[in-house]
C-alpha cells in the first residue's frame, strides 16, 4: 500500500474520530467536558503534525546523519516537554476537564486502531475472494 494513500486515509480517520468523540460528548457530557475533548483532540493533532514534519525532514533523503539524529531527538523531547507544560497549565487553572482532555488526547490512538482494523478487514476480504 502506498504511503500517501495510507497517510491521507489516516488523516481523514483522525478528524472523523475527533468529530464522533466531540459529538458524543455534546450529547452525553457537560459543555466543559465536550470542550475538553475538542481541546485535547486539537492538541494531539497539532503535535502529531509537528512530529510528522520533523520526521519528514530527518528522513527526507533516507540517510539519517548523527547530527540530524541528535537534532530530531532534541526537537521531539522539547515538543514533549512543551506539550506536558501546556497540559499541566490547562489542568492547573481548571480550564479543561481531565476526563474530557484524556478522551481528546486519545484521538490519534483511536484513529490508528480504527485504521488497523479497517486494513485487516480489507486484507481478510481479499483472502476470501
Amino acid at each position: 500500500m502506498e504511503w500517501e494513500k495510507i497517510h491521507d486515509d489516516l488523516k481523514i480517520k483522525i478528524w472523523i474520530v475527533l468529530f464522533i468523540l466531540s459529538s458524543s460528548g455534546y450529547i452525553f457530557l457537560t459543555p466543559k467536558q465536550t470542550l475538553s475533548i475538542i481541546i485535547g483532540g486539537l492538541i494531539v493533532i497539532v503535535n502529531f503534525k509537528f512530529f510528522e514534519d520533523t520526521l519528514k525532514k530527518a528522513f527526507g533523503n533516507n540517510l539519517l546523519l548523527v547530527s540530524k539524529k541528535t537534532a530530531v531527538f532534541v526537537k521531539i523531547y522539547f515538543r514533549l516537554f512543551a506539550l506536558g507544560v501546556i497540559i499541566a497549565l490547562l489542568l492547573k487553572f481548571e480550564m479543561v476537564n481531565p476526563i474530557g482532555l484524556t478522551i481528546g488526547l486519545s484521538t490519534i490512538v483511536i484513529a490508528i486502531g480504527l485504521f488497523a482494523v479497517c486494513l485487516a478487514l480489507k486484507s481478510k476480504s481479499r483472502e476470501a475472494s
